[in-house]
């Protein structure tokens, strides 16, 4: 069994649905520190000038060390209506806009108090819009508290996986040596980032899979 592990992340791109949609097994890493300035509660999508920031305003102050499902969303602000109005004012005329949209735009408006809650929102309709059936589990369930590394070995020993699907960013902190002194296979993703047409001239890539999904439909994972 081939697993994946990640930290959920706010209307996250295509390579972390593609990471999903390989591993046989998805681990939402939701116990462990939360950091600032990832994509845990931002991302981009594409506008006519380029590209733009979606930020979903967070609790940190005094904060530094909790986990990520425990920070509290900062709903002093409308902060969601600011990105609904960002979404329409970029994607209204994209193809699939009118189809996809009303879905997003109904879970935004719950007012969510938490990131977690909100993010795992946000990757369960995706999850279901474009048809990845992976079954998942939260890491705060496993009741693990090692760190880095063996954090993720210890993963894999309590779901009696044989195989360990890591992102590319991985390679310049993971220790290879270990999964292979535990006889579990380490594997990289693979993911090329496709080229497709935007409702804007030009190409920009690594942004939200919403961009993908208003302008091209739902069938990239189609088997």
């Amino acid at each position: 069994m081939k697993i994946g592990i990640h930290q959920p992340q706010y209307m996250p791109w295509l390579g972390y649905l593609d990471k999903i949609h390989k591993a046989d097994k998805f681990v939402f890493l939701d116990d462990v520190q939360y950091k600032k300035r990832e994509f845990q509660n931002r991302n981009k999508i594409r506008t006519s000038h380029g590209s733009m920031w979606l930020t979903v305003p967070v609790l940190v102050k005094g904060k530094y060390y909790q986990e990520i499902n425990k920070v509290m969303i900062n709903n002093s602000t409308d902060w969601e209506v600011q990105h609904i109005k960002a979404i329409k004012h970029s994607y209204s005329s994209a193809i699939y806009f009118k189809k996809y949209f009303p879905y997003f735009e109904e879970l935004l408006l719950k007012k969510c108090e938490y990131l977690f809650e909100l993010n795992m929102a946000v990757i369960e309709l995706l999850l279901k819009i474009f048809k990845i059936d992976t079954p998942y589990i939260f890491s705060s369930k496993l009741n693990i508290k090692t760190e880095k590394t063996e954090r993720l070995i210890d993963i894999c020993r309590k779901l009696k996986t044989d195989e360990y699907l890591s992102g590319q960013g991985a390679k310049e902190y993971i220790e290879e040596s270990k999964f292979a002194s535990e006889g579990i296979k380490l594997t990289y993703q693979e993911f090329n980032h496709p080229e497709y047409k935007q409702n804007f001239k030009g190409f920009i890539s690594h942004l939200s899979v919403i961009d993908y999904l208003f302008n091209c439909g739902n069938n990239f994972f189609s088997d």
